[in-house]
């Protein structure tokens, strides 16, 4: 069993929940080439009580990027309306088992909740336990989130620019290898092939087996395989925000002193004109 702090089993999940004291969110949100449709089967099966966390809706509306990061009246209202307070006890889960999750933990975590973990192995881990499921939509008690910003957990475009150009910390990207060295088009139409200069590859897939997080020492490997050292500050990017955070988990797994997400990630990097853009594996 994971002595992981970020992480939960399904057992363990089932005691908290006869006990009323924990919230478990549905963040489950994928790719179009998946052809899934996160909330339909959350509608057709879910953990009991769980709610539908929408990635595509708790954003910032006004930015051309997906999955930026909403204002603070923004989600505070959408976790509120979810029934979820900042100090609940919160479960994250997703139906891929360990891939939209994380970000969902890291959004709670940015925005003040104090005790967030993930469901180790997610709703598919759940049903091959024989565990419970129901149906249709949630009926949360809306309440109050309040929120407390951790500025320090994210990184915009100006600072991505800066660091960038400084070639002082580290820059870990979840992407795929052949999208990191532009050798696969990126799913966004507009958005040039690469990576950012000084950046190291670490694709999100490589920091788990079966939907699981690997442990602490598999994890290390997979560090020190793309180069980067989990003991020094790293920033963290992706295609859009979202697997970027499953390395942010590895990260904080591993008890990393600074840790921060490039919000805005490949997408918006890739999109402007006068960001420095290279080809080839990279750091």
């Amino acid at each position: 069993m994971s002595t992981n702090p970020f992480l939960v089993s399904p057992d363990a999940l089932v005691t908290e929940m006869r006990n009323g004291v924990v919230k478990i969110v549905d963040a489950s949100w994928y790719l179009p080439p998946q052809n899934r449709d996160a909330k339909a089967e959350f509608l057709q099966a879910h953990i009991p009580g769980a709610v539908f966390f929408d990635q595509d809706s708790v954003v910032d509306a006004t930015s051309p990027y997906p999955h930026t990061l909403p204002s603070q009246d923004h989600f505070a209202q959408a976790a509120g309306a979810l029934g979820i307070a900042q100090t609940d006890t919160i479960v994250v889960y997703d139906g891929a088992g360990l891939f939209s999750a994380p970000r969902v933990w890291w959004l709670f975590r940015t925005f003040g909740a104090v005790n967030v973990r993930i469901l180790d192995g997610g709703f598919p881990e759940w049903k091959k336990a024989g565990l419970a499921t129901e149906s249709g939509e949630a009926s949360p008690e809306e309440c109050e989130f309040t929120v407390h910003f951790q500025p320090q957990s994210v990184v915009d475009l100006p600072q991505m620019r800066d660091l960038v150009q400084e070639r002082q910390t580290q820059i870990a990207d979840a992407r795929s290898a052949e999208r990191f060295q532009g050798l696969a088009p990126e799913p966004r139409p507009g958005v040039r092939s690469g990576h950012m200069p000084g950046a190291h590859s670490l694709p999100y897939t490589s920091l788990q087996e079966n939907g699981r997080l690997k442990e602490p020492e598999e994890l290390r490997e997979a560090f020190a395989a793309a180069g980067i050292d989990p003991n020094e500050p790293v920033v963290t990017s992706c295609g859009s925000g979202v697997t970027a955070a499953v390395i942010t988990l590895a990260l904080a797994t591993l008890n990393n002193p600074q840790s921060r997400l490039y919000d805005g990630s490949w997408t918006e990097w890739g999109s402007q004109t006068d960001t420095p853009v290279e080809t080839g594996p990279g750091e």
